[in-house]
């Protein structure tokens, strides 16, 4: 069964009533359309508010999902999106919930194995003090001042301890990896085995005998909280002092566009070193812009699309029950597959003067585009005064916040702004709220026009776009070695997301041997060599 909604908003139009009517017949097409696929194929269409750009799967399709003409009809939210999600790719959400929970209850299952374990840790010592005095207390030796003293020494040691296992181990979780940091589950088991032995110990030879020497357990006590720092110290080294040194360089390779970056890391595990790289790409990398591609791909299917290719025999064989009719209908559509290859082999010797006049021709058109722009949003600002605190009281009322000043400046400039994002295929990755957002930000904080324009104008790092535009639902690594295993020299795993992935080779930092070598500062003499002939 079909389901439509539709969300609209205010629309408030200019003075072009042909554009408005262009903009009225293309949304009736797109609406036509979408409605004959919705009845073609068993499919659920979902609306989204314009204010909300889609990436992920319709990334490719943005200019479909999103009204481009916001910047020449309108200046508010205008028209409708649609947005339509097939039977697979309902299945496919699904099946992301359901990994997602799995996720989240063996996050939840790991913390409260940690809580468990950090209970008994801390309990322990203070049981080893108050069971002497619940079980036999009319036995007990007065404890003296060597005795009150180390009460004091047990409480700061906890206190220390408290404060030294929240700061390393109880800190929000950056990612759920797909294996147990081994590191981290040896020292639980370490601390497992270590308060198990004691318990062990204390059993034995102190409630079964009921030991008289209330000093001596507490010094028992003690000398646990001791060993439980100490502990506490080899998980610093091991957690983080071990990765800080440098030994391999890795090089990041996306697959779409070939963007690499070059990073430096430590003694890590594979699943780690893809965490690690993961937080880095996310601040490095531009965002992913897969529009940028289909001008490549459109290319080569424009030369594929003007060969043809001809049968002078005749029909084709009709390919019948027996093997001998379907091989010579393979054999045939082979010879053209490698006629096709050829000829357009043959064309390849031209193509490369069409890509060069269209490059030179994109390049002149995103020069205009950005020189209008820049003036549009140069005077766009003039049209802004911030006043200072005697002319507010002095003012009269129209006085505008920094939301309404960028809505009043923003439709000088938002066709401009709209054209150059369609040039430069950033159409999708700039909602007109967002835009609206960025500019009151910057009316705020007193910024130039040029600041304003920065993020329009040079792509910036993946953080900076709205969360639908980076933040993938899960990432995949993909290796042939074992992800608990530590990174090698030539080791070679993938992280991989729905739209792209990203290739990460290995190399190890190279051993540098240097030697020194003294120079005297005395020996720095020179003479001035004079030719016989000087120009005078």
């Amino acid at each position: 069964m079909d389901t439509e909604s539709t969300y609209s908003g205010y629309s408030y139009y200019s003075g072009r009533s042909r554009g408005s009517h262009r903009h009225g017949e293309r949304s009736r097409d797109r609406h036509k359309t979408r409605s004959k696929d919705s009845r073609s194929e068993k499919s659920v269409t979902i609306n989204t508010p314009p204010a909300e750009p889609l990436l992920g799967d319709s990334s490719v399709r943005g200019e479909q999902v999103q009204d481009d003409n916001w910047g020449e009809t309108t200046t508010a939210v205008t028209g409708t999106s649609e947005h339509s999600l097939s039977q697979e790719d309902i299945v496919r959400i699904t099946k992301d919930l359901e990994d997602s929970v799995g996720l989240d209850c063996r996050r939840y299952f790991t913390l409260a194995l940690a809580v468990i374990l950090g209970l008994l840790v801390f309990l322990t010592p203070l049981a080893f003090l108050v069971l002497p005095h619940l079980l036999w207390p009319e036995k007990l030796q007065s404890c003296g001042t060597a005795c009150e003293g180390l009460f004091i020494s047990v409480a700061f040691k906890l206190l220390i301890l408290l404060l030294a296992v929240w700061a390393l181990f109880f800190r929000p979780p950056r990612a759920g990896l797909p294996r147990v940091f081994v590191f981290r589950a040896l020292l639980a088991v370490l601390v497992l085995l270590f308060v198990v032995s004691y318990w062990l110990f204390y059993g034995v030879r102190i409630l079964e005998s009921q030991d008289e020497n209330y000093q001596g357990i507490v010094q028992y006590a003690v000398s646990l909280v001791d060993a439980l720092l100490f502990i506490h110290y080899l998980a610093i080294v091991l957690l983080e002092l071990r990765q800080l040194q440098p030994c391999f360089s890795v090089c990041v390779t996306r697959s779409t566009d070939g963007e690499i970056r070059h990073y430096n890391l430590g003694q890590l595990s594979i699943q780690r070193a893809a965490l690690a790289i993961l937080e880095h790409y996310y601040c490095d990398f531009p965002v992913n812009n897969p529009a940028l591609l289909s001008a490549s791909k459109s290319r080569a299917a424009k030369h594929l699309a003007g060969l043809k290719v001809y049968n002078v025999d005749g029909e084709f064989p009709a390919a019948s029950v027996e093997g001998p009719g379907n091989n010579a209908a393979a054999g045939l559509a082979h010879s053209q597959s490698r006629a096709m290859i050829a000829a357009a082999a043959r064309r390849r010797d031209t193509s490369h003067n069409e890509l060069y006049y269209e490059e030179a021709e994109h390049e002149r058109r995103v020069r205009k585009r950005k020189a209008r722009l820049v003036v549009a949003v140069e005077e766009a600002f003039t049209h802004i005064k911030r006043m200072q605190e005697e002319e507010q009281k002095k003012a009269p009322g129209d006085v505008m916040d920094p939301r309404e000043a960028a809505q009043a400046i923003f439709p000088s400039m938002a066709r401009a702004l709209q054209k150059y994002l369609r040039t430069t295929k950033q159409q999708h990755c700039h909602s007109m709220e967002s835009i609206q957002q960025h500019l009151a930000f910057c009316i705020t904080n007193n910024m130039t026009p040029k600041a304003f324009l920065e993020s329009y104008l040079t792509p910036g790092p993946t953080l900076q776009y709205s969360r639908d535009h980076w933040r993938a639902r899960q990432w995949t690594l993909i290796s042939e070695a074992s992800v608990t295993s530590g990174l090698k020299d030539g080791s070679i795993f993938l992280l991989k997301c729905v739209d792209f992935s990203l290739v990460v080779t290995t190399k190890k930092i190279p051993y540098i041997q240097m030697s020194e070598e003294y120079v005297d500062p005395k020996s720095h003499k020179f003479v001035l060599r004079l030719q016989s002939e000087t120009s005078v």
